[in-house]
C-alpha cells in the first residue's frame, strides 16, 4: 500500500490521508484599477490645454504640417486667442484707409412724432398715414379724440366775441343817440332862454312905464331864469356825451376790452384746437407707426418720420485718426444687409469728441473708445438702395487723403 503510494503519478491528485491542509491566504497586490481614470483625465487635460494654449512645439509642429486644430470640424476649436488690437490697428486697413462704424440714417435723422404739448391723455381717433407714405410739411398724420371737445371751446368763444362786439356797437349807438338829443336839447333850451330874455326886457319896459303889474314882471323873470338854468343843464349833458370826454371814453374802454378778452379767448382755444391734429414738421417719410386707433401716444411718440430722399451714414472715427479725415473723402459703406456697397463722401466732421454709440458684437471691442462723429452722404443710387436700412449698422471704409 505505502508502494502503491510512493508510486504515485505526482501530477495526481493528493491523496487525502485525513490530515487538514495548511489554509493558504491570497496574495494581496496593490490595485491599480483606481489609477486608470485618473491617468486619462490627466492625459485629456494635458491634451486640452496644450490645444488651448498651443506651445511654441505644437505651433511649429501645425506649421510644418498645415494641420489646424479641430479641421475636420465646421468650426476650428482650440484656435489660439490672439491678442486684442487696439482701436487705431483695427481702424486702419491699409495705407490711406480708416475704418469704422456706422449707422444709416435719413437727413437730420429720425423725427420722433410726439402729441402736441398739452394734450393730456388724448388718445388717437384717425391715423390718416402708413408706413412708407410721403408726406409734406403740414399735412395732416393724426387726429386726437378730444378735437370735438376742444372745437366746442372754440365754437363757445367766438359766440362771445360776437356778443362782445354788439356790445361795442350798442355803446357806440348810444353815445350818439344821446349826443344828437342833448344837442338837438341845448338847441331848445337856448331858444326857449332867447324868447324869455326878450319877454323880460319887453315886460321890464312896461313895469318902468306903469303899464303892467308887479306881477306879471315876476312871473316873466321866474320864466327867464328857468330857461338859463335849462341851457347850462343842457350844456353838461352835452359835454358828457362829447366823444373827447372822459366819461364816453370810459364807457367805450370798457366795451373794447371786454371785446378784446373774447379775441383772445379764441385764440387761445384755436391754439388747444389745433392741439388734437398732429401735422408733418417737415417733408419725408413714414417709417414706423408706434400707437394705433384708439390707444393713448406712446412714450416713444406716435410715429417715426425721416426725409429718405437724402440718405446719410453716421461713422464714428477714432479720435486719433479724425485728422486724417477730410471733407469730399471718398467713403465705401458695406453690410451683410445690402446687396452691394454703398458709396458717398464725407459731408461734415464732427467738432466735439464723444464716446462710442455704436459698437460691434465682439466682446473684447472696447466700448469705451473716444470718438469723432463723420457724416457721410450717398449718392443717389445708393440713397435709393438705402431708404428701407434706417438703423442698419455698417462697415465704413474712408479713403482718407483722396478728395476728388
Amino acid at each position: 500500500m505505502a508502494t502503491d503510494q510512493n508510486n504515485a503519478d505526482p501530477k495526481l491528485p493528493l491523496v487525502d490521508n485525513g490530515t487538514p491542509a495548511p489554509t493558504q491566504q491570497p496574495h494581496k497586490s496593490p490595485s491599480r484599477l483606481r489609477l486608470i481614470p485618473l491617468v486619462i483625465a490627466s492625459l485629456f487635460t494635458g491634451a486640452v490645454i496644450g490645444m488651448y494654449f498651443q506651445p511654441p512645439a505644437l505651433k511649429a509642429f501645425f506649421g510644418v504640417t498645415g494641420l489646424q486644430p479641430g479641421g475636420g470640424t465646421s468650426t476650428p476649436i482650440a484656435i489660439a486667442i490672439q491678442r486684442v488690437q487696439t482701436q487705431q490697428e483695427v481702424a486702419v486697413v491699409s495705407e490711406g484707409d480708416i475704418v469704422a462704424l456706422g449707422r444709416i440714417m435719413p437727413l437730420g435723422d429720425v423725427i420722433s412724432i410726439a402729441p402736441p404739448f398739452g394734450a393730456g391723455d388724448a388718445r388717437i381717433a384717425r391715423l390718416d398715414v402708413a408706413v412708407g407714405d410721403i408726406v409734406r410739411k403740414g399735412d395732416t398724420l393724426a387726429v386726437l379724440d378730444n378735437r370735438a371737445q376742444l372745437q366746442s371751446a372754440v365754437d363757445a368763444a367766438r359766440a362771445t366775441v360776437a356778443i362782445r362786439e354788439a356790445n361795442l356797437l350798442q355803446t357806440r349807438q348810444s353815445i350818439s343817440a344821446s349826443l344828437a338829443e342833448a344837442q338837438a336839447a341845448l338847441e331848445r333850451s337856448q331858444a326857449t332862454a332867447t324868447e324869455a330874455r326878450s319877454d323880460l326886457a319887453r315886460i321890464t319896459s312896461l313895469l318902468e312905464r306903469g303899464v303892467t303889474t308887479r306881477a306879471v314882471f315876476d312871473q316873466t323873470l321866474a320864466r327867464a331864469t328857468e330857461a338859463e338854468r335849462d341851457v347850462t343843464r343842457n350844456l353838461a349833458t352835452l359835454s358828457r356825451y362829447d366823444p373827447t370826454s372822459g366819461a364816453v371814453q370810459a364807457d367805450i374802454a370798457v366795451a373794447q376790452a371786454n371785446l378784446d378778452a373774447a379775441r383772445v379767448e379764441v385764440t387761445r382755444n384755436m391754439r388747444n384746437l389745433s392741439q388734437a391734429t398732429v401735422v408733418a414738421p417737415s417733408d419725408g417719410t413714414i417709417l414706423k407707426i408706434n400707437s394705433r386707433v384708439g390707444e393713448r401716444p406712446a412714450a416713444s411718440g406716435i410715429l417715426d418720420l425721416g426725409n429718405t430722399s437724402q440718405m446719410v451714414v453716421e461713422a464714428e472715427v477714432y479720435q486719433t485718426l479724425i485728422g486724417r479725415v477730410s471733407i469730399g473723402d471718398p467713403v465705401l459703406v458695406s453690410a451683410d444687409a445690402l446687396a452691394g456697397p454703398l458709396s458717398g463722401t464725407v459731408h461734415a466732421i464732427g467738432l466735439e469728441i464723444g464716446r462710442q454709440s455704436i459698437t460691434s458684437d465682439d466682446p473684447a471691442a472696447n466700448t469705451d473708445a473716444r470718438v469723432v462723429d463723420v457724416i457721410i452722404w450717398l449718392d443717389a443710387a445708393s440713397t435709393a438702395q438705402a431708404a428701407s436700412f434706417t438703423n442698419l449698422e455698417t462697415l465704413v471704409r474712408i479713403d482718407a487723403g483722396k478728395t476728388p
